[in-house]
């Protein structure tokens, strides 16, 4: 590559588009215009309150199953953020899927973007097996949930190897200048504070634009202005409605690359997805680091009204190589999902729930009209197993938190079930693994 073509891969994707510098015919875009509208009713759509909407739309075992909730995020872009319209955009192109090993009660980060945080259910029935309260009246078996689950599949390879592995050096860029930098690219004004364990730019009470970076072990960052956020109410209004228009999938794309950018890297590295609630007025759009042609599972956000950039979070550490480290074949992964020590969880849910068949995973809740009746003597007691049929394989990489806090990046196995639902499990083998809790 020569320094003439040191453009941006779309530019030169673009110039390389043999209708490049045509002409439509008069009339064209008028033309396209009016069949694609003309179906439309006449007038402007109603703003839509997004609180109903979403709450509307999103299934209704969502509430129920908190932990399913965050499944969704880790496993599938466009359910994971709700209902939603436009396709993923994918710049880069034919990068693996992340893997994720957050545990149940830890926080991921989306396949989407930035992930909720998963509940803690630290002892107790609904820890154990599975079975989740809806406000104390009824409960339920979650068949992909972190219950108890036998594994069983067959011709998986046992051959062991290597892989790399990485890490986030968080404070190699932990100074004022990376910060100062990173203020300047987003316009924000002011001078690099380190406060309470973060460095800060900017008034951080909502009345300007502002930065906010973690001193944790990616060196989280994240950027916010008010002034442009469509749900920002007058002074003294306790309730408004959000208004603009919302922009396109180039535009949020780009407001996503831009981003990038701004923190110094290079979008080349990320795969970009972009879409929006229905009834919303602003777009999100998400940059996957993509490292040995895998998307990590941490994922830098972006917020777009028709103004601009409302919010973005981000990841300022850069990634380093570590090496390469002994990963278990894929057999003895496999045996790590029955192994207490590994936490075997699922991390992406079967097919059929991420296209919406609700019906089948959470029958309509019916209200009693009595309590149960008591078993019979001598009845078995009830103990629910999930039957699990491993049908796939695939060594990737995942995100691991250390105690110190540091952030690493390690081989992972991620295993396809029967059912679509993937489950995740370190690949590292044991003579490279710290079990020790101090």
């Amino acid at each position: 590559m020569n320094d003439d073509d040191r453009r941006d891969p779309l530019e030169r994707l673009r110039a390389a588009d043999p209708a490049a510098g045509l002409e439509p015919r008069d009339g064209f875009a008028d033309d396209v215009v009016a069949r694609a509208t003309a179906d439309a009713p006449a007038g402007t759509a109603p703003v839509t309150d997004l609180g109903s909407e979403r709450a509307r739309r999103r299934p209704r075992w969502i509430p129920i199953a908190a932990v399913a909730a965050s499944l969704a995020v880790v496993g599938a872009v466009g359910y994971g953020i709700g209902a939603t319209t436009g396709g993923a955009t994918n710049l880069a192109g034919g990068a693996a899927p992340p893997i994720s090993l957050s545990a149940p009660d830890g926080a991921g980060s989306t396949e989407q973007g930035a992930a909720e945080p998963m509940p803690a259910t630290p002892g107790g029935a609904g820890a154990a097996d599975g079975r989740m309260s809806a406000g104390g009246t009824e409960s339920m078996i979650a068949p992909w949930g972190w219950g108890r689950n036998s594994f069983h599949a067959s011709g998986l390879s046992d051959a062991d190897g290597t892989a790399g592995a990485y890490a986030y050096d968080a404070r190699a860029v932990s100074t004022s200048e990376t910060v100062a930098a990173l203020a300047a690219a987003l316009g924000v004004p002011g001078t690099p504070e380190l406060k309470d364990g973060a460095w800060i730019v900017g008034p951080q009470d909502g009345t300007a634009p502002a930065i906010w970076v973690s001193l944790d072990g990616s060196l989280g960052f994240s950027y916010n202005n008010p002034l442009l956020s469509p749900w920002k109410c007058e002074d003294g209004t306790d309730a408004c409605e959000p208004t603009g228009a919302v922009p396109g999938e180039q535009a949020a794309i780009d407001a996503a690359r831009s981003f990038v950018i701004a923190a110094g890297r290079d979008p080349a590295d990320f795969e970009f997805t972009t879409e929006t609630w229905e009834g919303a007025v602003t777009r999100s759009a998400q940059a996957w680091p993509v490292v040995d042609g895998q998307r990590l599972d941490q994922a830098w956000t972006v917020e777009v009204g028709d103004q601009g950039l409302i919010s973005g979070y981000g990841l300022l550490a850069e990634i380093v190589e570590l090496g390469d480290y002994p990963v278990v074949s894929e057999q003895e992964a496999f045996e790590r999902l029955s192994d207490p020590r590994f936490s075997a969880q699922m991390t992406a849910m079967p097919a059929a729930v991420r296209e919406g068949d609700v019906a089948v995973a959470s029958p309509e809740w019916v209200a009693p009209t009595e309590p149960p009746a008591p078993p019979a003597s001598g009845e078995s007691v009830s103990w629910p197993v999930n039957d699990v049929e491993i049908v796939d394989a695939r060594l990737g990489l995942a995100t691991q938190w250390q105690a110190d806090g540091s952030v690493v990046i390690v081989p992972a196995y991620a295993f396809t079930d029967a059912d679509g639902g993937t489950w995740s499990v370190i690949a590292v083998a044991e003579e490279k693994l710290d079990f020790s809790t101090e």
